[in-house]
């Protein structure tokens, strides 16, 4: 029986998934399409062509970046809407998530184009999955802002939401590894030093490495080593509300009066009384005005206490 013709690749926009570190992670899919495509755009063309002449692969490359992606969106579009087939590739891993691809992919859409995933290797979701946090509930977000004050509100953002949310979760950074160690500073303030983390660095490559424990135990160990190297996905379990974040319950330290809270935190931490404050209520669940008040609350008291027992004498 003669051999059937091969169907054509069907015209659209491919988003290719690349592997991250280890080329075998490549899926039969994705070598099908890069072979095929009319043309494939690269965040990197010298990254790709190290990958596509390991697989000898000759479809012509050319640039598409975060810096021009808009730009070559026209051009683009044009090939596309005539029937053209294009697959688009980042450095490693899913186009789109934290690289360049969405901009393309939602241009390609709005003009009535196919977008097709050819799904692959994706490093939060690898690291999720063997990080043995909670898998039920995460986020994914991307990098953290790289100034120290941005980031610091942001994260302050994310716990205060945090100190609402009815379910654990675990949020899910990508992150730099010349600024591991000032992001889990930051965490360790916000969230305190027994939260639960992992580190995980150099997915599927060969120096592969997951770092599992409390926040204050991941820093220490980084903060030992000459140097840290390496692509790294930072996972962060976020307690429930109404828990700390070590995992127990949060009721005992409940009974415990804001304004020895306080200045225990400020005493353990040297921290000023406004962000004991912001810490005590992550840790309750409650907003930082209802702890103010019953910050309040307790001094009058107090105060009254004073008053009654000078009376006495």
């Amino acid at each position: 029986m003669a051999d059937e013709p091969e169907v054509p690749l069907a015209p659209g926009l491919y988003l290719v998934a690349t592997p991250i570190g280890n080329l075998g992670d490549i899926t039969l899919r994705a070598l099908d399409v890069l072979r095929r495509a009319d043309r494939i755009a690269c965040e990197d063309t010298r990254q790709t062509k190290k990958l596509l002449n390991h697989f000898q692969i000759s479809t012509p490359t050319f640039s598409c970046h975060e810096h021009n992606e808009r730009q070559r969106a026209t051009e683009l579009m044009d090939a596309l809407k005539g029937g053209g087939r294009i697959a688009i590739v980042s450095d490693a891993g899913m186009p789109g998530i934290s690289d360049p691809g969405t901009w393309l992919a939602a241009e390609a859409i709005a003009a009535g184009v196919p977008v097709i995933p050819i799904p692959g290797a994706n490093a939060a979701l690898s690291a999720l999955v063997a990080s043995g946090l909670p898998t039920d509930a995460f986020q994914f977000l991307g990098f953290l802002p790289e100034k120290a004050g941005a980031r610091r509100t942001r994260l302050e953002g994310l716990g205060d939401a945090s100190a609402r949310a009815e379910t654990a979760q675990t949020l899910i950074f990508y992150e730099a590894p010349h600024r591991i160690l000032e992001t889990l500073a930051d965490l360790e303030s916000v969230w305190g030093p027994e939260l639960r983390v992992v580190v995980a660095r150099e997915l599927t490559k060969i120096h592969e490495e997951f770092l599992r424990g409390t926040v204050a135990e991941a820093r220490c160990d980084l903060a030992g080593r000459d140097r840290i190297r390496g692509e790294i996905t930072l996972l962060v379990a976020i307690p429930a509300k109404g828990r700390t974040a070590g995992g127990a319950q949060a009721t005992a330290a409940a009974h415990e009066k804001i304004a020895d809270k306080v200045a225990r935190i400020q005493a353990e931490n040297g921290v000023d009384e406004k962000e004991a404050l912001k810490r005590i209520a992550r840790e309750l669940g409650q907003s930082k005005s209802d702890v103010y008040r019953e910050l309040q609350r307790e001094r009058a008291r107090l105060g009254a206490g004073s008053r009654g027992t000078r009376n006495a004498l």
